[in-house]
């Protein structure tokens, strides 16, 4: 075995402090890198400049869990397609552990996620509570409460 995991998984943010503010104030994720670098972005993803902002949220404590990266291009991104109104083959959600009531009641005062979908499904500790929110560039966030484990 190669030790194949993933490192990170980037969403491109039509406006990366709004973004922050839903990943860092709403969700709960710590910033652990924020900078703006220099390279060949448009070999390495067709991008239109040579530079871009980039912003590493997660959990310093937990240094194997994952990390989200919010891109934006300096110079630009093309408009995002409208999210559809069900699952469609390709990207689908960002999955995250949290405590589901208070997440959602941080969004709400921030005005961020939109109105939640919430179910509960049975597990060996109890119903595990699960919510559905957007990001502020419309991508789907799944909640899994933590409260349960």
């Amino acid at each position: 075995m190669s030790g194949t995991r993933v490192h990170h998984s980037a969403i491109c943010a039509r406006d990366i402090d709004e973004s922050v503010r839903f990943y860092r104030d709403g969700i709960g994720l710590t910033v652990m890198m924020d900078g703006e670098f220099e390279g060949d972005w448009p070999t390495l993803f067709a991008a239109r400049g040579t530079k871009l902002r980039s912003v590493f949220l997660g959990d310093p404590e937990l240094a194997d869990a994952g990390i989200l990266e919010l891109v934006a291009f300096v110079d630009g991104m093309a408009d995002a397609p409208t999210a559809p109104a069900e699952p469609a083959p390709g990207f689908l959600l960002v999955s995250l552990y949290v405590d589901v009531d208070p997440t959602l009641q941080r969004l709400a005062a921030l005005g961020l996620g939109g109105e939640p979908r919430r179910i509960s499904l049975p597990g060996p500790a109890g119903a595990v509570t699960i919510a559905t929110v957007r990001d502020p560039d419309g991508v789907l966030v799944e909640l899994i409460d933590t409260s349960a484990s």
